[in-house]
């Protein structure tokens, strides 16, 4: 049995509270939806099927380049996100998995496993860290890591990346996230070419250390820290880096990290026809990077991502995307932010099966926009937060999972337990 934060008593009475009108909504919605010849309870269950991984250094409050403003109750380590996390679990039953960050979150695999096995938690892809330095390093980040004109250096970054992998196996993880924030802040600085050389031949030793049954995701960023160039710059640069590696080699799409205007699904659409699709990290952006809460700023986009992993999955394509969360929160309880953006990626995964699939493929072989448009807008506009409520219920998580965690006093009991933290630079915990 789970070890649970929240009493299971207060979650009951919170969805008998709300069964009713609950009940009526979910049959209204299905009677709707059989008119579109659209079976809501096959629905629902594919999307009680549908999970998404947290990052355990979402539940810390995040901060910007300019100042952090400490939440309560922030965690201590680890351990403390891993309750916290448990939590967004226990209310949402769409998060069994938690992504783990090293050196952040580094700890004995052995104590990490049993506290995740006592919340019923499972370990998602492991993170490196070479864009910062820990206190005791041989040989600073500053200029680069992987890709650093210096092999002593190199060579330090990769054995980080090597022991991420251990600790991964230990714990039960099947993959490892590689971002770095490598490049330039002046023209010339860098040898373009050099520095994407020593980076290739960086993430090969790393890539030989893969066990058989794991994944490695590159992941790309425009900018920050580095303003003039970044050697993993864009999804093109990504997919090149993928088909040298190798076939345990993948591409991670990151919904903030790209330019104004980027058509994502249609990056999307290509990595999954060329097999190197390895997963997301949800988040969304108004400006730039990825500091706001999914589906906040541009939930249709998201929407438009799902069709076209939906679009795949109906034409039999044989692929397993990876989803996470990775965001950061910083005027907003972590813990609410997570549970909000968990339930807006299903929400956009619900809308896409709701599009007549059939239907639109016969408007674009007749070249009709319009009606190809009105396909994927009348799924869009649907209501489905019944369904997802559902989902929800049948499993044992929350009807309303915002509502019931404030109700529960969670953050106030944790915040009497855990000390304050004190205010500091920018730069997330």
């Amino acid at each position: 049995m789970a070890e649970l934060h929240i009493s299971g008593e207060l979650i009951a009475a919170e969805n008998d509270r709300l069964l009713a009108a609950h009940k009526s909504d979910y049959e209204a919605l299905g009677a709707h939806l059989v008119r579109r010849n659209i079976d809501i309870d096959a629905i629902t269950n594919k999307v009680a099927d549908f999970f998404v991984a947290v990052p355990s250094w979402g539940v810390g409050t995040g901060g910007t380049r300019f100042a952090r403003f400490p939440g309560i109750g922030e965690p201590r380590g680890i351990f403390d996100k891993l309750d916290d996390c448990a939590v967004i679990q226990q209310l949402t039953r769409t998060t069994p998995y938690v992504s783990l960050h090293i050196p952040w979150d580094k700890a004995d695999p052995k104590h990490l496993k049993a506290h995740a096995d006592a919340h019923g938690l499972g370990f998602d892809a492991m993170n490196s860290n070479t864009f910062s330095d820990a206190p005791d390093q041989a040989h600073s980040y500053k200029y680069g890591s992987l890709s650093h004109a210096n092999a002593s250096t190199r060579t330090q970054a990769i054995e980080h990346n090597i022991e991420c992998i251990e600790i991964g196996a230990a714990i039960g993880s099947k993959a490892l996230t590689v971002w770095v924030g490598d490049g330039s802040n002046f023209p010339g600085q860098s040898n373009f070419a050099k520095a994407f050389e020593r980076y290739l031949g960086s993430m090969s030793e790393i890539y030989k250390a893969l066990p058989d049954d794991w994944r490695i995701f590159s992941e790309h960023k425009m900018y920050e820290p580095a303003f003039y160039s970044t050697v993993v710059q864009d999804w093109g640069t990504n997919y090149l880096i993928a088909q040298t590696l190798g076939p345990k080699a993948y591409c991670l799409v990151d919904l903030g990290h790209h330019a104004p205007n980027t058509n994502i699904e249609m990056v999307v659409s290509r990595l999954i026809q060329f097999k190197k699709l390895g997963g997301f990290h949800f988040n969304d952006s108004k400006y730039g990077d990825d500091d706001l809460d999914a589906g906040s700023i541009d939930p249709y986009r998201l929407f438009l991502v799902f069709n076209e992993l939906v679009d795949a999955e109906d034409r039999g394509v044989d692929f397993h995307p990876a989803h996470m969360i990775d965001q950061s929160h910083n005027v907003t309880d972590p813990i609410e932010s997570l549970i909000s953006s968990a339930n807006e990626i299903r929400r956009a995964y619900a809308q896409a099966l709701l599009v007549d699939r059939k239907a639109l493929s016969a408007y674009q072989d007749e070249n009709d926009a319009l009606m190809a448009s009105d396909a994927l807008k009348r799924a869009y506009r649907t209501d489905v937060e019944p369904i997802l409520a559902e989902a929800r219920r049948r499993s044992a998580g929350a009807i309303d999972p915002v509502a019931t965690y404030r109700k529960s006093g969670y953050r106030e009991r944790v915040g009497k337990e855990r000390p304050a933290s004190v205010a500091g630079g920018g730069g997330i915990i």
